[in-house]
């Protein structure tokens, strides 16, 4: 369902995105969980991992590739408790981490969700 989440978007926001990986997992992991301070696990529902492009150079050369996780269990338990359509969550999950990719924070992307 991701992968046709992200196939709707527009062509121009995909080729943006070029190099990303996006991976759905269950849940995020113990050591991620701990690390951002979140008690429950359900409430992470997805995750920016890698450099965004406002701190990468030509000099800058990858250990490894852009992610984007996508957590299936909080996003299905969020969509079933908010009585939100699956696939709107995860695109609006998706486009909010792919966001850290270039470089906006959380305050930025809720600042120009609240425009909407």
């Amino acid at each position: 369902m991701a992968r046709a989440v992200f196939d709707a978007m527009p062509l121009e926001f995909r080729r943006l995105c070029d190099g990303i990986v996006i991976q759905t997992l269950e849940f995020a992991s113990d050591e991620t969980l701990d690390h951002m301070g979140i008690r429950d696990r359900f409430g992470l529902l997805g995750l920016y991992h890698g450099l965004d492009v406002t701190q990468k150079s030509i000099m800058h050369a990858p250990q490894q590739p852009d992610m984007v996780f996508l957590y299936r269990q909080p996003i299905l338990r969020f969509a079933r408790a908010k009585g939100e359509d699956l696939a709107r969550v995860i695109a609006h999950v998706m486009v909010h981490e792919i966001g850290h990719h270039f470089g906006l924070s959380d305050a930025d992307m809720h600042a120009i969700e609240a425009e909407d």
